[in-house]
């Protein structure tokens, strides 16, 4: 019988949550990001050979997505979170000091192998250390306000990309973000971790192996697993392309940034919305997926500027639903293996999300960007029915 661990002084649980809001904001506020393709445009490298970055720095995260997290598990999680945003800044500075194919290749497969480290790890010792301290009913609050952050550091980004780039090019662009990742990384040693590497394990294949025979073991953890992709990899990958989507309303192309952020905030919004969600049961969570997605159908089909306040609507409720079914992941995983598990589901969205991405070009060559994103709201409207369907088989075995 598991024991819930006595309640602390919520000082600790404020040094953990402030760690994470300042680390996640410096993940994310990287100023190389809306100017990078100028970077590689400038050097000379042709748009082949800028999808075959992009292609590269997708492979390294599938490739890398899981061992990561099996290593986190046996070795420390902390480390894999001071580890990766150190390999994302040699990555940056490579961009700089010797701009070529090559350097942006290096560059491209360090980041995706920092961005690997992270992801799952920082999950599980979050959820770890709420838990120590009693306070795991809070993770989804904790990490809801944690993605908020990193989406005020992207909007922050771009708002001083600009005047940055004017006053110093390429070179002051990525110096700047190197040094935030240097202070990501020294953020990362602030976190606490008081959990020992997974007992019997005496290798990271051997944490894989026991974090992946736990999910074909128990159900709901397969049902955890399956949920996080369906849930964060489209929206995920429509943002790519919501731009595209915005500019198709016909509205001028120096109001496009304005209505992006409209867009983005909607997402902050959800993020900090999150905890308030976690009260929902299956069928909430269902009602939750098919009015966002109702919602991007109908916003994106209509094709003009108004529609984007459903656009950026629907976005702040996949935010919340993402942020969501992450927490009943963590609820599920045994946590000798969370990184693990919360890895593999990593790694289903990045599946689906490539998948997304040529869905779409298949469908926005032939139609408009709004059809598109009306399209990929089916998606949506599918997980809500099953999640609904799961729902009432559950209420119908136990009023058996």
């Amino acid at each position: 019988m598991t024991t819930t661990p006595p309640r602390v002084s919520d000082d600790r649980v404020r040094r953990l949550t402030s760690t994470l809001y300042g680390y996640a904001f410096l993940e994310d506020f990287i100023l190389l990001y809306p100017v990078y393709a100028l970077l590689f445009s400038d050097t000379g490298l042709t748009v082949w050979q800028i999808s075959s970055l992009f292609a590269l720095w997708s492979v390294t995260g599938v490739l890398l997505e899981v061992p990561s997290g099996a290593w986190a598990d046996t070795v420390s999680r902390r480390l894999s979170l001071w580890l990766g945003p150190l390999l994302t800044a040699a990555g940056f500075a490579l961009w700089v000091l010797l701009p070529s194919y090559g350097a942006f290749a290096v560059g491209f497969v360090l980041w995706g192998a920092g961005g690997a480290l992270g992801s799952g790890a920082l999950e599980a010792l979050v959820h770890d250390e709420l838990e120590r301290l009693g306070a795991a009913d809070r993770y989804a609050r904790v990490m809801g306000r944690a993605r908020a952050a990193g989406l005020v550091a992207v909007m922050a980004a771009m708002g001083l990309a600009g005047p940055v780039f004017a006053q110093g090019g390429h070179t002051a662009v990525g110096a700047a973000s190197v040094l935030v990742c240097l202070l990501a990384s020294a953020t990362a040693l602030r976190f606490p971790e008081h959990r020992t590497p997974a007992a019997g394990h005496d290798s990271w294949t051997a944490t894989l192996r026991a974090g992946l025979a736990e999910a074909r073991a128990d159900r709901s953890v397969r049902g955890a697993l399956l949920l996080v992709p369906a849930v964060s990899a489209v929206w995920g990958a429509l943002d790519e392309y919501t731009p595209l989507l915005v500019r198709g309303t016909g509205v001028a192309d120096w109001t496009v940034p304005y209505l992006l952020l409209l867009i983005w905030a909607g997402a902050t919004a959800g993020s900090l919305l999150a905890g308030e969600g976690e009260r929902l049961d299956t069928t909430g969570l269902a009602a939750l997926l098919a009015g966002a997605g109702l919602a991007l159908a109908v916003g994106a089909a209509g094709g003009t500027p108004a529609g984007l306040l459903l656009v950026a609507l629907a976005f702040g409720g996949f935010q919340a639903a993402t942020v969501l079914a992450d927490a009943r992941l963590q609820r599920r995983i045994d946590n000798g293996g969370r990184a693990t598990l919360t890895s593999v589901a990593g790694l289903g969205t990045e599946l689906a999300t490539v998948s997304v991405y040529g869905g779409y070009a298949l469908i926005a060559s032939g139609h408009a960007h709004g059809t598109a994103f009306a399209v990929f709201a089916v998606p949506y409207l599918a997980t809500a029915a099953v999640l609904y369907a799961v729902a009432r088989s559950r209420t119908a075995t136990t009023g058996a």
